[in-house]
């Protein structure tokens, strides 16, 4: 049998194990799998408009809290209700802007651009914090708070500027040498400051096509900037990037990216590169999103396909595996939501009979407390975690064959994981002569005894399977016997 390669558009059709077109199927450690769908969690409602940035943080004594930002309001979950702890009167906001939050400490930092960075200690409200700039990107790093593509009354709107506050005091953002609160700008490339994180004890700021990172030298510059060589390497949007653990990932105008502080790194050339910035609609690029998923090891991008203004599209790429998959779904905002957990006799809430909990896999972080499941805010507004049972899922092949030899297909098989076979699955088949012609569809059929029975001749064959309910799929094998050389 041929290990599955993964979603690889841009390769070679007749690699043996290259999948060409898939729905809903994603790779693991040992193949592909159907992905996962979104289930509410108990006490979570929906908010009351659109989701434009959230997060969970967790304090110095690991109590953990729950945020969401609309246009003009800020929330917290409390006791099942999204609670608005916004500053007195509404922000400002934009009809794109979006909330960056991070954890300094116990306090709370959340910016949008329009309005001036806010703060909420341990618990409570948000507030301006006065003297501080309008950011589009907060995150914190060693004893700073560092502020990206910034307003400020002093140098006005300036996207390429960066701020720190005083060291250990997020609450002062005066420039002075005695404090270490400082301001500059990175204007060794062309272009706004589009998004940032800590990487370690260092600092990464991405333009469009270029990173810069920061590292602290002490007064009185406080933090040295060097522009990292990587031709146009760069990130296209404030949430195009996540940690993954020792590095980013990110979504380039040319490529996906890993930068692990030294030099950015391609992923996706020769399998999907081509294919999604051909399926991706450029104007609306910038809003793409990436998460980690630590459980599963695997970052996901989603993204506007073309024609489409809101994120409707996922990539999911397998760190170890370096393998790629796609999902339709559509999303306002992704985050790593953290469960408060579920003890036996709380099981009644959920539902009234075991059956009723079969939205939630066995081994879901639902269960655990402190659990880390990947979650997002569909477009009602609801936060689902990504851990349901699996809906419909699909996969293509490549072409399995030869230039110069017309073979017949009588049996394809396929290998599930133990315990991962499908509800129910089927196989489209099809055929063509030469490649670079339009393949035609042949047969269709369903599994029996584990292995769809076929009967077609032609140089190449290709065959698209369907499936139902949870399935892992390990390897692919076909009986192709020759007929002869034409």
């Amino acid at each position: 049998m041929d290990k599955l390669l993964g979603f690889s558009p841009d390769a070679d059709p007749t690699v043996p194990g290259v999948i060409v077109e898939c729905t809903n199927f994603i790779p693991y450690e040992n193949g592909m799998k159907a992905a996962p769908t979104g289930t509410t969690p108990s006490g979570v409602p929906a908010l009351a408009s659109a989701c434009r940035g959230a997060a969970v943080i967790t304090k110095l004594d690991g109590t953990r809290r729950i945020f969401a930002g609309a246009q003009t309001l800020l929330y917290e979950l409390l006791a099942g209700t999204w609670t608005d702890i916004g500053r007195v009167g509404v922000y400002t906001g934009g009809s794109d802007t979006r909330w960056s939050f991070t954890q300094f400490g116990d306090a709370t930092l959340a910016t949008n651009l329009t309005d001036t960075i806010q703060r909420s200690l341990s618990s409570g409200d948000f507030a301006d914090i006065s003297g501080a700039p309008k950011a589009k990107i907060i995150f914190t790093v060693g004893s700073f708070v560092m502020a990206l593509n910034t307003v400020d009354g002093t140098y006005g709107t300036d996207p390429s500027r960066w701020w720190c506050c005083a060291s250990y005091d997020d609450t002062d953002w005066t420039p002075d040498v005695a404090t270490l609160a400082t301001t500059g700008e990175l204007v060794a490339a062309p272009g706004e400051i589009t998004a940032g994180a800590r990487l370690g004890e260092y600092a990464v700021a991405y333009k469009e096509k270029s990173i810069f990172l920061g590292q602290f030298v002490e007064a009185p510059k406080v933090w040295d900037w060097t522009l990292i060589p990587g031709g146009e390497a760069g990130c296209v949007g404030q949430d195009a990037l996540c940690d993954i653990g020792g590095a980013h990932f990110f979504v380039g105008q040319d490529n996906f990216w890993v930068f692990d502080g030294s030099r950015p790194t391609p992923l996706a050339t020769g399998q999907i590169r081509q294919w999604f910035f051909e399926n991706s609609n450029p104007s609306y690029r910038y809003k793409t999103q990436c998460v980690f998923d630590r459980q599963n090891n695997v970052v996901w991008t989603f993204y506007c396909s073309t024609g489409s203004t809101t994120l409707n599209q996922a990539v999911v790429y397998h760190i170890a595996s370096k393998q790629w998959g796609k999902v339709t779904i559509s999303i306002e905002a992704a985050l790593n939501y953290i469960s408060a957990g579920v003890k036996i006799n709380e099981l009644g809430s959920y539902s009234s009979t075991i059956n009723g909990l079969s939205a939630y896999t066995f081994n879901s972080q639902f269960w655990l407390s402190g659990g880390r499941a990947l979650s997002a805010f569909n477009t009602s507004h609801q936060l689902q975690l990504l851990t349901g049972v699996s809906g419909t899922s699909s996969f293509t092949t490549g072409d399995a064959g030869d230039d110069d030899m017309v073979s017949l297909l009588s049996k394809i098989r396929l290998r599930f994981a133990p315990g991962y076979k499908p509800t129910t699955a089927s196989v489209e088949t099809f055929t063509k002569m030469t490649e670079g012609d339009a393949v035609v569809s042949r047969a269709t059929g369903s599994i029996s005894d584990g292995k769809f029975d076929v009967l077609q001749s032609a140089r190449f064959h290709r065959a698209a399977f369907t499936f139902t309910g949870d399935c892992k799929v390990m390897g692919i094998g076909a009986v192709l016997t020759a007929q002869g050389r034409q």
